[in-house]
């Protein structure tokens, strides 16, 4: 890793120059094989000409690894951290252990410093729009507390993209919707649904049309803008506004039908942003990076509507399937020498904190973590790989985390060329190319493999020349499959007990009209 002086020389060159606006999309459960990039050219069932022109006059980023679901790839992204060192669990938000004020919550520690926190000491107006699901707990667990000047936000994992509800207490849907710092009342449909639409705003709709603002309304004299925008969209329930569907009428498999009319909703409305970009002459300096939270679902016998074809698994396992995700950098800001490349080095999702707080001209340091004792930020500056500077990612290894229960745990590392994985894998097999359909009767959450941790019972693979996970090679290379068992059982997690769901969450949504909001006050706020 570079020295601190290092990274400083490098913040403070990157400063400057104009800093760029920044818009960094974290599409929701985005399966690899539903990316038009990943399907021969005129493929009719996936329709991402945004995507695709982005990529073209970008970098597409062929391996960059997340975890293998919502939340804890979320708290890595907000913190700079692996998920073993900040969050591998997807618990409920109203989670609460009010032992410990500092991690004993959902998602990120409340002491730890967040993305646009850094981000703003650069100068950034700083934007958050779409899921969050990186803490509910406290004001400062929210995207306010993290440092998000403007925020439209619903905190779970997932919501009705209609009536935008989630949970009940007591039997009454509680509406998860949060505008900045309080609910948003009066913007949510109680009674739209998919076959009744009329009048009605879709839940992406709102967020896209809160970025448009933004991007709107910003005039040469602003300071330039961060803007993170985290679509609903592809996670279920599968729902879209009625037109992209009988776009897709031509598909017979209704998941996968709604499944690509979600896709190409997401694709368009990111389409109208970069046109509104080119049109107030904005392009040239902004930077724009796009990648998945995870693998697409494929579980429940393909209703989730998503495919990872070739890779193995997807959403919630560790295969590969479940971990590398659709990814690339686009925008004016980019050098001309390095537009239209494919970059095959490792990047995960946590390198972007570290990354674009140099972009912003600021050296990430966390001083409020140290002080808690938590741990420190260990996502890589990548620029200089992107940037064209070398050739080379500085990543060469990915400790890949999971749980045991409450407990984090390491369930696998990537080390250059192999990936080594632990314990018992769900999902652990391929789609074909046309997933899911009528005609399958593979059922992936019921198809499992134990990697165990013997030569003859583990799971080794060379992931670059074995991009499927189709061949073992822990028998045939048991001294690699020892060694790297070795250096992943030495690598140290982080396990705060953050409690069960507290009553007190139904409590304040109560006061509040029956709005998901932070239930958790402290003496200290």
């Amino acid at each position: 890793m570079r020295t601190a002086l290092s990274f400083l020389l490098g913040a403070l060159g990157c400063q400057a120059a104009e800093k760029p606006h920044i818009l960094y999309i974290l599409v929701d459960d985005y399966g690899w094989a539903d990316a038009g990039w990943h399907r021969p050219p005129g493929y009719k069932e996936i329709q991402t000409p945004t995507f695709d022109s982005l990529i073209q006059q970008g970098i597409e980023l062929d391996r960059h690894y997340v975890f293998k679901f919502c939340s804890p790839t979320r708290s890595a992204v907000q913190s700079g951290r692996n998920p073993i060192n900040v969050n591998v669990l997807n618990v409920d938000p109203t989670y609460l252990n009010p032992e410990d004020p500092v991690s004993g919550y959902a998602s990120v520690p409340r002491n730890m410093t967040g993305m646009a926190e850094q981000i703003k000491k650069g100068g950034y107006n700083t934007h958050m729009y779409g899921k969050w699901d990186a803490g509910m707990a406290t004001p400062q667990h929210t995207p306010k507390g993290r440092g998000y000047d403007d925020s439209m936000f619903y905190f779970h994992h997932a919501n009705d993209y209609w009536t935008y509800y989630t949970n009940e207490c007591e039997g009454r849907p509680i509406v998860d919707l949060y505008h900045n710092e309080g609910p948003g009342h009066g913007l949510n449909n109680s009674k739209c649904s998919q076959t009744n639409q009329e009048g009605c705003t879709y839940e992406d709709t709102l967020f896209a049309d809160q970025v448009i603002k933004s991007v709107g309304g910003w005039k040469e004299e602003d300071p330039p803008l961060f803007i993170f925008w985290a679509p609903h969209i592809v996670h279920a329930p599968l729902q879209v506004p009625q037109p992209y569907v009988d776009k897709f009428s031509f598909i017979n498999d209704p998941p996968r039908q709604m499944y690509h009319a979600m896709v190409n909703f997401v694709d368009t409305a990111v389409g109208n942003v970069t046109s509104l970009l080119h049109q107030k002459g904005m392009w040239n300096n902004t930077l724009i990076v796009l990648h998945a939270d995870n693998g697409g679902p494929i579980y429940k016998e393909g209703t989730a509507g998503a495919n990872n074809y070739p890779l193995k698994g997807g959403k919630v396992s560790n295969w590969e399937g479940g971990i590398r995700v659709n990814a690339f950098v686009s925008g004016g800001y980019l050098p001309e020498k390095v537009r239209g490349t494919k970059k095959e080095g490792y990047i995960c999702g946590w390198d972007w904190y570290t990354t674009l707080s140099h972009v912003a001209g600021v050296v990430p340091v966390d001083e409020k973590a140290s002080k808690a004792g938590l741990p420190d930020i260990d996502g890589m500056n990548m620029w200089p790989y992107l940037s064209g500077d070398v050739d080379a990612s500085p990543r060469t290894r990915i400790p890949i985390g999971d749980n045991h229960g409450p407990n984090t745990i390491v369930g696998g590392l990537i080390d250059n060329q192999y990936k080594i994985l632990v314990g018992n894998l769900s999902q652990s097999g391929w789609t074909g190319l046309t997933w899911p359909n009528e005609t399958s009767s593979w059922d992936p959450s019921t198809s499992f493999q134990i990697c165990g941790v013997t030569p003859e019972t583990g799971c080794l693979f060379n992931i670059i020349e074995d991009p499927g996970e189709h061949n073992n090679l822990a028998a045939l290379k048991d001294d690699i499959f020892k060694s790297m068992l070795s250096n992943l059982t030495a690598i140290k997690t982080f396990t705060p007990n953050r409690g069960e769901i507290s009553p007190a969450a139904c409590q304040e949504a109560a006061k509040n009209g029956d709005y998901w909001v932070p239930f958790a006050h402290l003496d200290s706020e």
